[in-house]
Protein backbone atom coordinates (compact mmCIF):
# COMPACT_ATOMS: atom_id res chain seq x y z
CA UNK A 1 0.00 0.00 0.00
CA UNK A 2 1.58 3.61 -0.78
CA UNK A 3 1.85 5.76 1.75
CA UNK A 4 -0.72 8.52 -0.02
CA UNK A 5 -3.61 5.71 0.02
CA UNK A 6 -2.53 5.07 4.08
CA UNK A 7 -2.52 8.61 4.89
CA UNK A 8 -5.80 8.92 2.75
CA UNK A 9 -7.41 6.07 5.15
CA UNK A 10 -6.43 7.51 8.07
CA UNK A 11 -7.45 11.16 7.14
CA UNK A 12 -10.98 10.16 6.17
CA UNK A 13 -11.15 7.65 9.19
CA UNK A 14 -11.07 10.98 11.31
CA UNK A 15 -13.30 12.94 9.31
CA UNK A 16 -16.22 10.32 8.95
CA UNK A 17 -15.94 9.30 12.67
CA UNK A 18 -16.93 12.97 13.40
CA UNK A 19 -19.87 13.34 10.81
CA UNK A 20 -21.30 10.69 11.80
CA UNK A 21 -21.10 11.45 15.53
CA UNK A 22 -23.18 14.38 14.22
CA UNK A 23 -25.40 13.05 11.72
CA UNK A 24 -25.30 9.36 12.44
CA UNK A 25 -25.17 8.45 8.98
CA UNK A 26 -23.42 10.32 6.46
CA UNK A 27 -20.08 9.29 8.11
CA UNK A 28 -20.23 6.13 6.99
CA UNK A 29 -21.76 6.54 3.56
CA UNK A 30 -18.62 9.21 2.63
CA UNK A 31 -15.93 6.60 4.39
CA UNK A 32 -17.45 3.66 1.75
CA UNK A 33 -16.90 5.15 -1.08
CA UNK A 34 -13.06 7.05 -0.26
CA UNK A 35 -11.96 3.75 0.74
CA UNK A 36 -13.20 1.95 -2.28
CA UNK A 37 -10.71 4.92 -4.71
CA UNK A 38 -7.96 2.94 -2.96
CA UNK A 39 -8.65 -0.36 -1.96
CA UNK A 40 -10.69 -3.66 -3.70
CA UNK A 41 -13.93 -3.73 -2.99
CA UNK A 42 -13.74 -6.73 -0.75
CA UNK A 43 -10.86 -5.19 0.91
CA UNK A 44 -12.77 -2.15 1.49
CA UNK A 45 -16.00 -3.57 2.90
CA UNK A 46 -14.10 -5.22 5.84
CA UNK A 47 -11.57 -1.96 6.42
CA UNK A 48 -15.00 0.40 5.90
CA UNK A 49 -16.89 -2.80 8.75
CA UNK A 50 -13.75 -2.73 11.10
CA UNK A 51 -13.23 1.89 11.28
CA UNK A 52 -17.48 1.55 11.55
CA UNK A 53 -17.84 -0.86 13.69
CA UNK A 54 -15.12 1.49 16.31
CA UNK A 55 -17.04 4.36 15.23
CA UNK A 56 -20.11 3.23 15.95
CA UNK A 57 -19.68 1.31 19.06
CA UNK A 58 -17.71 4.30 20.67
CA UNK A 59 -20.89 6.56 19.61
CA UNK A 60 -22.78 4.08 21.44
CA UNK A 61 -20.97 3.69 24.40
CA UNK A 62 -20.68 7.33 24.81
CA UNK A 63 -24.45 8.10 24.29
CA UNK A 64 -25.49 4.84 26.51
CA UNK A 65 -28.18 6.40 28.27
CA UNK A 66 -30.02 7.24 25.35
CA UNK A 67 -29.82 3.44 23.99
CA UNK A 68 -33.27 2.25 23.31
CA UNK A 69 -31.93 -1.33 23.91
CA UNK A 70 -34.98 -3.08 23.02
CA UNK A 71 -34.46 -1.88 19.28
CA UNK A 72 -30.91 -2.81 19.33
CA UNK A 73 -32.21 -6.49 20.30
CA UNK A 74 -34.67 -7.21 17.88
CA UNK A 75 -32.15 -5.46 15.45
CA UNK A 76 -29.47 -7.76 16.09
CA UNK A 77 -31.35 -10.98 15.91
CA UNK A 78 -32.56 -9.92 12.34
CA UNK A 79 -28.88 -9.28 11.26
CA UNK A 80 -27.73 -12.44 12.20
CA UNK A 81 -30.24 -14.26 9.56
CA UNK A 82 -29.45 -11.52 6.97
CA UNK A 83 -26.04 -12.20 7.30
CA UNK A 84 -26.47 -16.18 7.07
CA UNK A 85 -28.45 -15.38 3.67
CA UNK A 86 -26.23 -13.39 1.70
CA UNK A 87 -23.23 -15.15 3.10
CA UNK A 88 -24.59 -18.07 0.92
CA UNK A 89 -25.33 -15.67 -1.97
CA UNK A 90 -21.38 -15.03 -2.53
CA UNK A 91 -21.68 -11.94 -3.99
CA UNK A 92 -19.49 -9.09 -4.69
CA UNK A 93 -20.40 -5.95 -6.45
CA UNK A 94 -18.16 -4.18 -8.86
CA UNK A 95 -16.63 -0.93 -8.29
CA UNK A 96 -19.48 0.62 -10.78
CA UNK A 97 -22.29 -1.24 -8.83
CA UNK A 98 -20.78 -0.12 -5.65
CA UNK A 99 -21.06 3.50 -6.54
CA UNK A 100 -24.17 2.93 -8.35
CA UNK A 101 -25.54 1.25 -4.52
CA UNK A 102 -24.28 4.39 -3.18
CA UNK A 103 -25.72 7.04 -5.55
CA UNK A 104 -29.07 5.81 -4.98
CA UNK A 105 -28.91 4.61 -1.14
CA UNK A 106 -29.82 8.36 -0.07
CA UNK A 107 -32.75 8.43 -2.46
CA UNK A 108 -34.26 6.94 0.89
CA UNK A 109 -34.57 10.24 2.71
CA UNK A 110 -36.77 11.66 0.55
CA UNK A 111 -39.51 9.44 0.64
CA UNK A 112 -42.51 11.06 2.15
CA UNK A 113 -42.93 9.96 5.61
CA UNK A 114 -46.52 9.13 5.07
CA UNK A 115 -45.31 6.40 2.49
CA UNK A 116 -43.63 3.56 4.94
CA UNK A 117 -45.56 4.26 8.42
CA UNK A 118 -42.58 2.85 9.84
CA UNK A 119 -41.35 3.08 13.61
CA UNK A 120 -38.22 1.01 15.33
CA UNK A 121 -39.61 1.39 18.47
CA UNK A 122 -42.13 -1.25 17.42
CA UNK A 123 -40.47 -4.49 17.85
CA UNK A 124 -41.76 -6.11 14.14
CA UNK A 125 -40.56 -2.55 12.93
CA UNK A 126 -37.20 -3.41 14.63
CA UNK A 127 -37.02 -6.95 13.35
CA UNK A 128 -37.36 -5.33 9.43
CA UNK A 129 -35.27 -3.03 9.69
CA UNK A 130 -32.54 -4.94 10.82
CA UNK A 131 -33.01 -7.58 7.93
CA UNK A 132 -33.03 -4.72 5.41
CA UNK A 133 -30.98 -2.86 6.59
CA UNK A 134 -27.96 -5.49 7.06
CA UNK A 135 -28.72 -7.07 4.03
CA UNK A 136 -28.10 -3.79 2.19
CA UNK A 137 -25.31 -3.12 3.88
CA UNK A 138 -23.93 -6.31 3.13
CA UNK A 139 -24.30 -5.52 -0.54
CA UNK A 140 -23.93 -1.46 -1.25
CA UNK A 141 -21.83 -1.31 1.73
CA UNK A 142 -23.82 1.52 3.58
CA UNK A 143 -27.05 1.59 4.64
CA UNK A 144 -27.78 5.02 7.22
CA UNK A 145 -30.93 6.34 4.81
CA UNK A 146 -32.76 2.91 5.14
CA UNK A 147 -31.96 2.75 8.70
CA UNK A 148 -33.00 6.34 8.95
CA UNK A 149 -36.64 5.64 7.35
CA UNK A 150 -37.25 3.54 10.51
CA UNK A 151 -36.56 6.31 13.23
CA UNK A 152 -38.16 9.39 11.08
CA UNK A 153 -41.63 8.80 12.71
CA UNK A 154 -40.23 8.15 16.22
CA UNK A 155 -40.83 10.36 19.03
CA UNK A 156 -37.11 9.93 20.24
CA UNK A 157 -34.59 12.82 20.54
CA UNK A 158 -31.29 13.06 18.11
CA UNK A 159 -29.00 11.49 20.80
CA UNK A 160 -31.56 9.16 21.14
CA UNK A 161 -31.56 8.72 17.37
CA UNK A 162 -28.04 8.59 17.04
CA UNK A 163 -27.53 6.20 19.81
CA UNK A 164 -29.57 3.96 18.99
CA UNK A 165 -28.89 3.36 15.70
CA UNK A 166 -25.37 3.91 16.49
CA UNK A 167 -25.84 0.37 18.79
CA UNK A 168 -27.18 -1.21 15.69
CA UNK A 169 -25.02 -0.68 12.75
CA UNK A 170 -22.30 -2.36 15.62
CA UNK A 171 -24.14 -5.64 14.12
CA UNK A 172 -24.49 -4.93 10.92
CA UNK A 173 -21.08 -3.87 10.49
CA UNK A 174 -19.81 -6.83 12.30
CA UNK A 175 -21.63 -9.22 9.68
CA UNK A 176 -20.03 -7.51 6.80
CA UNK A 177 -16.59 -8.29 8.54
CA UNK A 178 -17.60 -12.02 9.03
CA UNK A 179 -18.97 -12.05 5.71
CA UNK A 180 -16.62 -10.58 3.83
CA UNK A 181 -13.24 -10.93 5.77
CA UNK A 182 -13.65 -14.66 5.90
CA UNK A 183 -12.55 -15.46 2.14
CA UNK A 184 -10.02 -12.97 3.25
CA UNK A 185 -8.43 -14.62 5.94
CA UNK A 186 -8.29 -17.76 4.21
CA UNK A 187 -6.43 -16.81 0.86
CA UNK A 188 -3.60 -15.48 0.52
CA UNK A 189 -3.25 -11.79 -0.19
CA UNK A 190 -2.18 -8.09 0.04
CA UNK A 191 -5.52 -6.43 -0.55
CA UNK A 192 -5.84 -5.37 3.16
CA UNK A 193 -4.41 -2.49 4.63
CA UNK A 194 -1.65 -3.71 7.04
CA UNK A 195 -2.00 -3.62 10.84
CA UNK A 196 -0.30 -0.73 11.87
CA UNK A 197 -2.81 1.79 9.51
CA UNK A 198 -6.06 0.40 11.89
CA UNK A 199 -3.78 0.63 14.80
CA UNK A 200 -3.83 4.50 14.20
CA UNK A 201 -7.24 4.93 12.20
CA UNK A 202 -9.11 3.32 15.41
CA UNK A 203 -8.06 5.49 17.48
CA UNK A 204 -8.11 8.90 15.24
CA UNK A 205 -11.69 7.15 14.63
CA UNK A 206 -12.51 7.26 18.17
CA UNK A 207 -11.80 10.85 18.79
CA UNK A 208 -13.70 11.58 15.62
CA UNK A 209 -16.46 10.34 17.68
CA UNK A 210 -15.80 12.17 20.44
CA UNK A 211 -15.84 15.64 18.61
CA UNK A 212 -18.57 14.65 16.48
CA UNK A 213 -20.13 14.22 19.94
CA UNK A 214 -19.55 17.92 20.70
CA UNK A 215 -20.99 19.40 17.44
CA UNK A 216 -24.40 17.58 17.94
CA UNK A 217 -24.75 18.64 21.51
CA UNK A 218 -24.79 22.68 19.62
CA UNK A 219 -27.53 21.58 17.15
CA UNK A 220 -30.88 21.32 17.90
CA UNK A 221 -33.57 19.10 15.95
CA UNK A 222 -34.76 20.43 12.91
CA UNK A 223 -31.22 21.84 11.73
CA UNK A 224 -30.21 17.99 12.83
CA UNK A 225 -32.68 16.13 10.89
CA UNK A 226 -32.70 19.45 7.55
CA UNK A 227 -28.51 18.83 7.08
CA UNK A 228 -28.66 14.81 7.56
CA UNK A 229 -31.12 14.92 4.33
CA UNK A 230 -28.74 17.65 1.91
CA UNK A 231 -25.61 15.91 2.93
CA UNK A 232 -26.54 12.61 2.48
CA UNK A 233 -28.16 13.73 -1.45
CA UNK A 234 -24.99 15.72 -2.14
CA UNK A 235 -22.54 12.66 -1.68
CA UNK A 236 -25.11 10.23 -3.47
CA UNK A 237 -25.15 12.94 -6.35
CA UNK A 238 -20.92 12.37 -6.44
CA UNK A 239 -21.29 8.79 -6.36
CA UNK A 240 -23.75 8.67 -9.44
CA UNK A 241 -21.07 10.66 -11.32
CA UNK A 242 -18.37 8.16 -10.00
CA UNK A 243 -20.29 5.55 -11.23
CA UNK A 244 -21.64 6.69 -14.65
CA UNK A 245 -17.45 7.48 -15.32
CA UNK A 246 -16.99 3.81 -14.30
CA UNK A 247 -19.29 2.01 -16.55
CA UNK A 248 -18.47 4.57 -19.36
CA UNK A 249 -15.44 3.10 -19.12
CA UNK A 250 -15.79 -0.20 -19.28
CA UNK A 251 -13.99 -3.20 -17.81
CA UNK A 252 -10.28 -2.62 -17.30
Amino acid sequence: MSTFAALFIVTMAFVTATLSGVFGMAGGLVLMGALALVLPVSAAFVTHGILQLVANGWRAILHAKHVRWDIVGWYAAASVCAAGLVALMSFVPSKGLLYLALGLVPGLVWLPKDWLRLDAAKPAHAFISGLLVTGLNLLAGVAGPLLDVFFVRTVLTRHAIVATKAATQVFAHLAKIVVYGAPLLTTPNKDMPPWWLFAIAVPLSMAGTAVGGRILDRMNDVDFKSWTKWIVTAVGVVYLVQAAQLFLRGPG
